[in-house]
C-alpha cells in the first residue's frame, strides 16, 4: 500500500481525535471572550501557560520511549508497564507536593485569593499524565478510533459542564439545588472545574485499556526508558520557552499598570486561538506520524519516505497557512471584537506555527537516530532566542514583538535541525520544490493584502481565487507523484 496515503488516512482518523476535540474546544474562544472581561481572560492564559510546562514535565518524554521499546522484543513486554507505574507514580507524588506547597505556589503566582484554582490544576495535570500512556498504547496499536473517540467526549464533557456553570447555573441560581454547590464567587474558577470533569471522564473511559493489560514493571528497562527519555523532558520544556515564555513575561515586561498588563495578555491569547488553527493539524499529523516512522525505520527506502512525507506536510501547512491568513474577516468572528486590536499578530502566529510543525517533522531522526541530546540541545538554543528577544521586545512594542520572536526561534530551529541531521542521518529532502511552493503561497499572501477590496464578500472572493491558484498548481505539480507514490 502507498506509505504517504496511509499515513495520509491515520491523519485523518486521529484528526477525529486531536483537531476535532481541539476545534470544539476552539468554539469556547467566543463564549470565553464574550463572558470575561480582558484581564480575567489573562487569567485564564496564564494558568494554562503554565500547564503546558507542567505536562511536559509530569510526562517526562514517556510517551516517546514507550514507542521505542516497543521496538525492541525483549523489551516490549515491560515497556507499557514500566512507563505507566512511572507516571502514576510521580503524578501522586505531585498531587500531594502541591497541596503541601499551596500556599507559597499561590504567593509566587499572584493567586493568594484562589489557592483552590492550583489544587484543581494539580489533579487536572495528575489524570492527564496519567493517562498518556494508555492513549499512546492506542496509537501503538493502530487503534485510531477508540483514541479519537475518548478524545472527543473528554472535549464534549468540558464543553457541556462549562455551559453548565456559566449558563443553567447563574439563570438557575435561585433553585435549592444550585445553591447546594454553586458560587458565583468562584467566577472563571469554573473553567477549571469543567476541564477537570473532563479529565476524569477521561481516564474512566481508559480503564479498560489500563486494567485489561498485564502491568510488567521491570526496573532494568525502566532505567533505560528513563535515560532515553531524559533528553526528550529537558528539551520539552526548552521548546515550551520557546513556545509559552512569552504569556508569562508580558505582565511581567509591559510598561503598563498590571490589570492593563493582564488586558494585554488577554487579548494576545484571544488572537492566538485564531492561529492555533494551524497547530490543530500539526499535532494530527504528528500523532499519526511518530508512530509511522517507528515503524518504517527498518525498511530501506525509510529516509527517502521522511523527505516525501516532509514535502507533502509542508504543501498542507502552506495551503492552511493561506486559508487562515485570507480568511482573517471571518475567522475574527471567533472573538470579540474588543479583542480585534490584535489581529496584525495573526499571520506572524500562523507562519511561526507552521515552522514548529516543520520542525517537529525533520527532528525526528533525533528519535530514530538515539541522538536524543540533539532535541536538548537545539531547544536550548531557542529559548535563549525566546528569553532574549522577548526581554528586549516587550517593552519596546509588547506582544507584536512576542510573535515575531515566536517566528525567528522557530526558523533558527529548523535550520540547526536540517543541518545537524544532513551530518549524522541525512534525509533527501526536496528544498527545490518546497521553496517553489513557500514563495508561492508567499506571493499569494502579499497578492491579497496589497488588494485590501472595501467590499467583504468581493474581498473573500478575491483571496478564494487567490488560495484556489495555490491548490491547481499543487494539484498539477503533486498530485500524481503523490497517488503512485511506493516507497
Amino acid at each position: 500500500m502507498n506509505p504517504l496515503k496511509k499515513l495520509a488516512g491515520q491523519t485523518v482518523i486521529y484528526g477525529l481525535g486531536s483537531v476535532v476535540p481541539r476545534f470544539l474546544n476552539y468554539l469556547l474562544v467566543p463564549y470565553h471572550t464574550h463572558l470575561f472581561e480582558k484581564a480575567e481572560y489573562g487569567i485564564i492564559t496564564e494558568l494554562y501557560t503554565y500547564m503546558t510546562f507542567m505536562v511536559i514535565l509530569l510526562t517526562y518524554g514517556m510517551e516517546t520511549g514507550f514507542f521505542r521499546f516497543t521496538q525492541n522484543s525483549e523489551d516490549k513486554p515491560y515497556a507499557y508497564g514500566s512507563a505507566f507505574v512511572s507516571l502514576l507514580t510521580t503524578s501522586t507524588l505531585f498531587v500531594a507536593g502541591i497541596y503541601l506547597l499551596t500556599g507559597p505556589i499561590t504567593q509566587a503566582l499572584g493567586y493568594t485569593a484562589h489557592p483552590e484554582y492550583i489544587r484543581w490544576f494539580a489533579w487536572i495535570l495528575a489524570l492527564d499524565a496519567v493517562c498518556a500512556v494508555p492513549f499512546a498504547r492506542l496509537r501503538q496499536q493502530n487503534k485510531p478510533l477508540q483514541f479519537a473517540g475518548i478524545k472527543i467526549v473528554n472535549v464534549l464533557t468540558n464543553i457541556f459542564f462549562t455551559f453548565f456553570f456559566f449558563w443553567f447555573c447563574p439563570k438557575y441560581a435561585h433553585t435549592a439545588f444550585i445553591q447546594s454547590f454553586w458560587s458565583p464567587d468562584v467566577g472563571v474558577g469554573y473553567v477549571f472545574i469543567a476541564n477537570l470533569i473532563a479529565s476524569v471522564v477521561s481516564l474512566l473511559l481508559l480503564m479498560p485499556y489500563i486494567i485489561g493489560v498485564e502491568i510488567r514493571f521491570r526496573w532494568e528497562v525502566w532505567k533505560r526508558m528513563i535515560v532515553y527519555a531524559l533528553p526528550l523532558l529537558l528539551a520539552g520544556l526548552a521548546g515550551n520557552v520557546n513556545e509559552a515564555i512569552d504569556r508569562t513575561m508580558l505582565k511581567h515586561l509591559l510598561p503598563l499598570p498590571e490589570h492593563e498588563a493582564m488586558a494585554e495578555l488577554g487579548v494576545y491569547g484571544a488572537n492566538i486561538k485564531i492561529a492555533v488553527l494551524m497547530t490543530l493539524f500539526i499535532q494530527m499529523f504528528r500523532y499519526a506520524a511518530e508512530p509511522f516512522f517507528f515503524n518504517d525505520a527498518r525498511k530501506a527506502n525509510s529516509r527517502q519516505t521522511i523527505a516525501d512525507t516532509t514535502k507533502y506536510f509542508i504543501l498542507f501547512a502552506l495551503l492552511i497557512f493561506l486559508g487562515i491568513t485570507l480568511y482573517i474577516d471571518i475567522f475574527k468572528y471567533f472573538i470579540e471584537p474588543r479583542y480585534w486590536e490584535g489581529l496584525h499578530i495573526v499571520p506572524v502566529m500562523a507562519a511561526a506555527n507552521m515552522m514548529l510543525g516543520i520542525y517537529y517533522t525533520i527532528s525526528i531522526w533525533f528519535k530514530l537516530n538515539n541522538k536524543t541530546h540533539f532535541a536538548l540541545i537545539i531547544a536550548s538554543i531557542g529559548a535563549i532566542i525566546s528569553i532574549t528577544g522577548n526581554l528586549l521586545l516587550i517593552p519596546v512594542i509588547g506582544y507584536t514583538g512576542s510573535a515575531c520572536i515566536h517566528l525567528f526561534c522557530y526558523s533558527v530551529m529548523v535550520f540547526l535541525t536540517w543541518r545537524a541531521g544532513q551530518k549524522h542521518y541525512p534525509v533527501p529532502y526536496d528544498w527545490k520544490t518546497i521553496g517553489k511552493f513557500a514563495v508561492l503561497a508567499a506571493v499569494l499572501f502579499a497578492a491579497a493584502r496589497l488588494t485590501m477590496l472595501p467590499n467583504l464578500a468581493l474581498n473573500l472572493l478575491k483571496n478564494t481565487i487567490l488560495i484556489g491558484i495555490f491548490c491547481f498548481v499543487a494539484y498539477k505539480k503533486e498530485y500524481h507523484n503523490f497517488i503512485s507514490y511506493n516507497a
